[in-house]
Formats: structure tokens, sequence, C-alpha cells
């Protein structure tokens, strides 16, 4: 069961970490362009897709 807390708090702190690290590169440049993530995105997603295709 500890393992298991442990695990938990682990995550937990590793999300509130790039949280903090996100706000801290959009303070630096900007928000981020919701358009460039969909895109991106996208574009992983199909290489993804091809990858699992080809294998």
């Amino acid at each position: 069961m500890s393992a298991y807390l442990e695990g938990l708090i682990q995550r937990e702190l590793e999300r509130e970490r790039l949280r903090e690290l996100i706000a801290a590169a959009e303070a630096e440049h900007g928000p981020v362009d919701q358009r460039a993530v969909d895109a991106k995105r996208t574009l992983l997603r199909g290489d993804a897709a091809n990858s699992a295709d080809a294998a």
C-alpha cells in the first residue's frame, strides 16, 4: 500500500513541476499557440499510426 501511495505522490509532484515549467515558459515566451499544438499532435499521431502499420 505504501508503494502505491508513494507512486501517487511522485506523479503529483511531477505534474506540479510540469505546471511550473509551463508557466515559466509562457511567462518568457508568451502563451502557446493552440493551432500549432493541434498541428503537431496530428503530425505525431499520424507518425505513430504509420509506425504501427510498418511493424
